[in-house]
């Protein structure tokens, strides 16, 4: 059984942040040079989940944690997941803001997404009398 830490992440290491991102098929955040390390700096709070020094994931919280807390980013390598790694990532960070009114993500439109946040309490906002809309960037084309 792997042993898993969850801790603060602090000090943002570029290969392992475009490693884990790679692993799961994010490359629209590696296109444009120095978007990660942008938005890790911004980020209400980061988590990481480590195996030992190897970073195996991580969930990010954008927002202002009071009105709204926006999940942005949860990955876990591919040899790792299906192991409660991400459900522990997104525990922690929901923890850390048990008052926040509302907490909002984007997800992949798969059945096993929509499984697994469903199951963390989430409700597809059309079920919550709400639509969502997005604006896509070049760089996300």
């Amino acid at each position: 059984m792997v042993s898993i830490r969850i801790e603060p992440y602090i000090h943002y290491n570029d290969a392992e942040i475009s490693l884990l991102y790679r692993s799961v098929g994010w490359t629209s955040y590696l296109r444009r040079e120095g978007l990660l390390k942008e938005a890790y700096a911004g980020s209400l709070m980061t988590l990481a989940a480590y195996d030992g020094d190897r970073l195996c994931g991580i969930v990010r919280g954008v927002g202002d944690g009071v009105s709204v807390l926006y999940i942005q980013d949860l990955l876990v390598l591919p040899e790792y997941q299906r192991r409660g790694i991400g459900s522990k990532l997104l525990e922690q960070m929901l923890g850390a803001f048990p008052d926040v009114n509302q907490t909002v993500l984007l997800a992949d439109d798969t059945v096993a997404a929509a499984a697994f946040y469903e199951k963390a309490g989430f409700r597809k906002v059309n079920e919550v009398g709400c639509c969502s809309f997005i604006r896509l960037h070049a760089c996300y084309s």
